[in-house]
């Protein structure tokens, strides 16, 4: 059978002693000795070196009976309100003194968002009956107790979590500390503070992920020398292709990632990427390819520039108007004379107009489009020149020649044994009279051939309009 011990007893049996403050109310001094000794317990007329001192907080006596009789070697002493005898009554326990250290109560502030009074005193009382003291201010303050739906309380948590021996608790922490028999302070748990160890990669680069990435390269550049691999635009073309299922592992890594994956490994991911060209054996230029692009239909009609004031007005001020009533170069040509009526018969250049082989070639054999308009200071077009004039006949041998050299500049760029890319960016280079290795330079850095042309056209004709000014 388990006989219940009295509460002011220890494990041994004795009686544990009280001692009272002596200017408390001998009406309450007196109910306190028959509370404490029908609890097992012994109220002395000398303060115990062991057992607990009744004291009424805030009056000069319970600091001076702190003062004198509190001290570290005397870790059994305790210091409670005298209401500490009735709330163990109705705990039907001895409270244990938890809010101790090293022989002091451990100093703690109600913060204000507590705003209910009753449960402020109800708190207060809880942590002096465990050996706490609760009216210690924030700065000295060891544990800050504050409410915990209230948005000061995270507020509190994020300005004293990085003090060291501060802790910010909840209100209710008191009560589970009571119940548990012991001080547990809320535990801190790590949260990863974002970035990377110094020297890890985010997401680590596996055999597959290379081997991946080479057989992408080797679809797209089989052949090094081509040029591109260290461009963005390849890698961005990768990571676009994430929609494919086939491609999902793109997603592992961003495009910035797979290109310096290559670049910083490019000698050993070129043997790779080697091996598996020799194996597929690729055809230059075969679809798909980076850098190659659809060739535009052929269209032989020369490309109109905008046309400026001064140019129409030295337009209309030549001899001859070519073109037709619609402007699109499909009338028959006519030539303007003097106003003045002549009455012989037909002129001879009309004549020559009409009689030429050469025009009645142009009219039976060529397209529309070959109706050019003369532009500005251009040079008028075939069917607009005098076939009887020196000047035509002075300058058509030239234009042969020019022609002819265009015809072997041309043959030269298509010889078989020069790469597609190669003969694409001579053209450029030759066309606009910009060196090879300044084109070729744009191009592997930009890995568009369209955007290339337009670069150096535009900067041929940035310094022409400079050389004209």
């Amino acid at each position: 059978m388990h006989i219940v011990m009295p509460i002011f007893q220890d494990a041994n049996g004795l009686a544990i002693k009280f001692f009272i403050q002596k200017d408390i109310a001998q009406e309450i001094q007196a109910e306190l000795c028959e509370v404490v000794a029908s609890l097992g317990g012994r109220v002395e007329a000398k303060v115990p070196r062991q057992g607990y001192v009744l004291v009424q907080p805030g009056t000069a006596e319970e600091e001076r009976l702190r003062l004198c009789w509190m001290a570290q070697d005397r870790p059994q002493r305790h210091f409670v309100p005298y209401t500490y005898v009735e709330a163990c009554k109705i705990a039907g326990m001895q409270l244990k003194q938890i809010f101790v250290e090293n022989g002091l109560p451990v100093k703690m502030h109600i913060h204000p968002s507590i705003a209910n009074i009753n449960a402020r005193t109800t708190l207060s009382q809880r942590i002096m009956h465990s050996g706490g003291d609760p009216t210690s201010s924030p700065q000295s303050a060891k544990i800050i107790l504050a409410d915990p739906n209230t948005e000061v309380f995270q507020h509190l948590v994020k300005t004293y979590q990085g003090i060291p021996d501060k802790h910010v608790e909840s209100y209710l922490w008191v009560k589970k500390c009571v119940e548990k028999g012991s001080l547990v302070y809320t535990p801190l748990i790590y949260k990863n503070p974002g970035g990377r160890r110094p020297g890890e990669e985010r997401t680590p680069f596996t055999e597959d992920d290379e081997q991946r990435l080479c057989e992408w390269i080797a679809a797209k550049i089989p052949y090094k020398q081509t040029g591109g691999r260290t461009g963005n635009r390849l890698y961005q073309q990768l990571c676009e292709m994430i929609a494919d299922p086939e491609y999902a592992w793109v997603s592992r890594h961003t495009w910035q990632s797979w290109r310096e994956r290559y670049k910083k490994n490019a000698v050993r991911l070129d043997t790779m990427i080697a091996q598996i060209v020799d194996q597929k054996k690729p055809v230059p230029g075969e679809q798909g390819q980076y850098g190659y692009v659809r060739q535009d239909e052929e269209n032989n009609k020369r490309p109109r520039k905008k046309r400026t004031k001064p140019a129409e007005q030295n337009l209309h001020k030549q001899e001859m108007i070519i073109g037709g009533i619609n402007g699109n170069g499909a009338e028959v040509p006519v030539i303007v004379f003097d106003a003045s009526p002549v009455e012989s018969g037909p002129s001879t250049s009309r004549v020559f107009v009409r009689n030429s082989p050469a025009e009645e070639e142009l009219e039976d054999g060529e397209d529309s489009e070959e109706w050019a308009v003369r532009i500005g200071n251009e040079p008028p077009p075939k069917w607009g020149k005098r076939p009887a004039s020196e000047e035509s006949e002075a300058r058509n041998p030239r234009k042969r020649i020019k022609s002819d050299d265009s015809d072997s500049i041309q043959g030269t760029l298509l010889d078989p044994g020069v790469h597609l890319i190669d003969r694409t960016l001579q053209e450029i280079a030759t066309q606009y009279r910009f060196t090879l290795e300044e084109v070729k330079e744009f191009y592997d850095q930009c890995g568009e051939m369209e955007r290339t042309k337009n670069r150096f056209q535009k900067m041929r004709q940035i310094l022409s309009s400079i050389g004209e000014s």
